[in-house]
């Protein structure tokens, strides 16, 4: 049996509109052929005004968010200040570079609103790739397609969400790995909320 089939499949996307961003995930913890899980959180708000959407081992993840949210808690402290999503996502991105001997298994995109909405893609070696739009995980290359011929400069934060549903879908479609409904976290200046979508 190849490492594949121990490696959890997923797909995360997240997209920048004109006020914001949005992040999503679908629910299903998958190993192999086996389905662990309908339920799984693969989205986390980290501060009020950043987040990230996670593919990969699910305790790597919430790992890495909680060391990330403890990290930034402490620095804002000191601070009495906001910490930017730029400095969340080299945060994160030091933590999985220090780790890169015994990598934490899970890619993300990490968003964020500052004077503008911002997402950044980081691999397990803790890379750092900005972007407008991205999607991770196995059902990568069937969710990206939509996201290439939809996606638009100045989105409104409708037109956003359901694009990242229907690339979202279209991964469903073809990834046994994925599927089983939406979380959703969208992020503005006002803040972040979440939501639960299905199909």
């Amino acid at each position: 049996m190849s490492i594949e089939a121990y490696i959890p499949g997923a797909t995360a996307v997240g997209v920048v509109f004109k006020d914001g961003v949005v992040l999503a995930a679908e629910k299903r913890v998958a190993l192999g052929t086996f389905i662990m899980s309908r339920g799984g959180k693969k989205v986390f708000p980290i501060t009020p005004n950043t987040g990230a959407a996670c593919a990969g081992m699910m305790a790597d993840m919430q790992v890495l968010t909680r060391n990330v949210q403890a990290i930034v808690k402490l620095r804002e402290m000191d601070l009495r200040r906001r910490v930017s999503a730029n400095s969340v996502t080299k945060l994160m991105s030091v933590i999985m570079f220090e780790r890169r001997m015994f990598p934490l298994l899970t890619q993300v995109i990490l968003g964020g609103v500052d004077e503008e909405p911002s997402i950044f893609v980081l691999d397990p070696l803790g890379s750092v790739i900005p972007d407008k739009y991205a999607c991770i995980g196995s059902g990568t290359e069937l969710a990206i397609g939509v996201l290439e011929s939809e996606y638009k400069d100045g989105m409104t934060e409708k037109q956003a969400k359901d694009l990242v549903l229907k690339a979202i879908k279209a991964s469903t479609q073809r990834d046994s790995s994925s599927g089983d409904g939406v979380d959703i976290l969208v992020i503005t200046r006002e803040g972040s909320r979440e939501e639960a979508a299905a199909f």
